[in-house]
């Protein structure tokens, strides 16, 4: 397939607001959704997460699930954000289509439940990641290929990546492509033994930046080519215009001290896309708020655009970290800032450290943005970046 690749629909369960319009607004109030648990049961309740403000028998009586059934919240998280997406785009029961979601922990929680309590071990299927995926595709029917990629903080967008190979390959029409992720106490507890949880709301970029916090939450985007978008009379959202991704094998979970893998991402997207640095206009950090991350993305950013950073932020202090569901949480809230015309604000940065880029503190409006990166870096030094462009017909 020749011709561009598009973005017909998209959605959007985080903790700042389920769906779209309120994700919006959320974004536009400057309200974090990082804050104190309420569904997930921990001896770690003091660390504040990005937790989803909807408990399971709500999520399932939303989606019209019988409020008996046992469902992972990864699960639940991927039928909203992708029910809304494929609403947007109009598309239902298409022939030579494809579901992949990102994600790494799966149905973890359902384990976590149900295990020592010696449960059915029936249950325990609902473990695996790829069971998700299945779950998801299960109740919206017709997709012809469904997979799971699980790269960590990586995966959404690897999954975005590989939607628009399969679409550029031939292979399918239409690709519904992104990540869901929850909470879990092995989740949580993991990112707690590497010392990396911040105990106050996370600062991305501030000299005083103490690590992350946790999040969780699902976002997908409909992808199919301009051709066959515009044949069914779809209207695109936006064009993903390049895609890159790096694996520096630095470390385990750390990043390189020069950013080699962030800048290999970013750069393989620009020359994907036939663009270059100075084309563009805002760049959706990773920004974790590790002091070892920011510094490395920093780095990278310099390397790529020299002394004319484009304006940056990280929005990781409104949805707390979604791990393997932040490439996409990011992507559609970069299609929101190009449709909307805004950039989000970088929350609670007060000073820079020394290399580090100054974000956007209070994000800007009324500004027209015509091509973006979107970041997302994951353990074991798998970075990819997605370059996504107004649509312009």
């Amino acid at each position: 397939m020749s011709g561009r690749i598009v973005i017909t629909g998209s959605g959007i369960i985080s903790a700042i607001g389920v769906g779209k319009e309120e994700t919006l607004r959320s974004l536009a109030a400057r309200r974090s959704g990082v804050g104190s648990l309420r569904h997930l049961q921990t001896a770690h309740s003091g660390l504040p997460c990005g937790e989803v403000n909807m408990s399971d028998w709500e999520l399932k009586n939303a989606l019209g699930l019988p409020l008996g059934r046992i469902v992972p919240r990864t699960t639940l998280f991927g039928i909203m954000a992708v029910k809304e997406a494929m609403e947007e785009a109009g598309v239902k029961g298409l022939e030579r289509s494809a579901l992949i979601s990102g994600t790494t922990v799966g149905g973890m929680d359902v384990t976590e439940r149900h295990y020592l309590q010696g449960d059915d071990r029936s249950l325990f299927r609902l473990h695996d990641c790829g069971s998700c995926t299945d779950e998801i595709a299960d109740f919206f029917g017709g997709f012809g290929l469904v997979t799971t990629i699980t790269t960590a903080c990586s995966s959404a967008a690897n999954s975005i990546m590989l939607g628009a190979d399969l679409i550029r390959s031939g292979r399918c029409d239409v690709v519904v492509a992104g990540g869901s992720e929850c909470l879990t106490r092995y989740h949580l507890n993991g990112f707690n033994s590497l010392k990396i949880l911040d105990s106050e709301p996370c600062r991305p970029f501030d000299a005083t930046r103490n690590g992350l916090n946790l999040g969780e939450g699902a976002g997908f985007v409909v992808l199919e080519s301009e051709e066959h978008a515009l044949k069914r009379g779809a209207r695109p959202l936006g064009v993903l215009d390049g895609y890159g991704n790096a694996c520096d094998a630095f470390h385990q979970t750390a990043s390189s001290d020069d950013g080699e893998g962030a800048f290999l991402a970013m750069s393989k997207a620009l020359n994907m896309s036939g663009l270059g640095p100075s084309d563009i206009d805002y760049v959706n950090a990773h920004g974790t708020a590790t002091p070892n991350n920011d510094a490395s993305e920093s780095r990278a950013m310099f390397r790529l655009f020299g002394d004319k950073i484009p304006p940056v932020s990280s929005t990781k202090a409104f949805t707390g970290h979604t791990t393997s569901a932040a490439g996409s949480i990011e992507a559609v809230i970069c299609l929101l800032a190009i449709r909307h015309g805004f950039i989000p604000a970088n929350l609670n940065w007060k000073e820079p450290f020394d290399g580090g880029i100054i974000p956007e503190t209070d994000g800007r409006e009324g500004i027209t943005l015509n091509h973006v990166l979107c970041n997302s870096f994951g353990f074991g030094g798998n970075d990819s970046s997605l370059l996504i462009s107004r649509y312009d017909k």
